[in-house]
């Protein structure tokens, strides 16, 4: 079974050790083991349940809830309703992001065309009604 430096680990997740480390501090990675001398000794499982801690992280989850989460998987099956459910209201929050993002990228999209527009014509004046002025 291949294992893995939390240098490597860090390369791989595209992390830094600094950001390993405080994980391991704040409780996150319990279920990585240490050799005989104290060094970090990553497994693919390890990297997989980083994966999952960067995932929820990109979310929004505040490390005390990853915390919780992880502590949850720790404690078995009599948890996997409470990891369900959390999942369900992450997934919620991200699909709300993302139609904040979509309401976003249209505005961008407009403003786009209209500066090609704009540039084509090579004045702005063609779009009275979107120009902002600045005084």
């Amino acid at each position: 079974m291949a294992t893995y430096t939390i240098g490597e680990v860090a390369k791989q997740l595209n992390l830094s050790v600094y950001a390993l480390r405080y994980y391991d501090k704040e409780g996150l990675m319990p279920f990585v083991e240490r050799t005989a001398s104290g060094i970090r000794s990553f497994k693919e499982s390890d990297i997989s349940a980083l994966k999952i801690i960067e995932c929820l992280k990109a979310t929004g989850m505040p490390i005390k809830e990853i915390k919780h989460f992880i502590d949850w998987c720790s404690d078995g099956d009599a948890t996997l309703q409470k990891r369900y459910d959390m999942f369900m209201e992450r997934k919620a929050l991200v699909e709300a992001q993302m139609e904040e993002l979509k309401k976003t990228m249209a505005v961008i999209d407009h403003k786009c065309q209209y500066y090609q527009a704009a540039l084509d014509a090579g004045t702005e004046d063609i779009h009275k009604a979107d120009k902002i002025e600045i005084s």
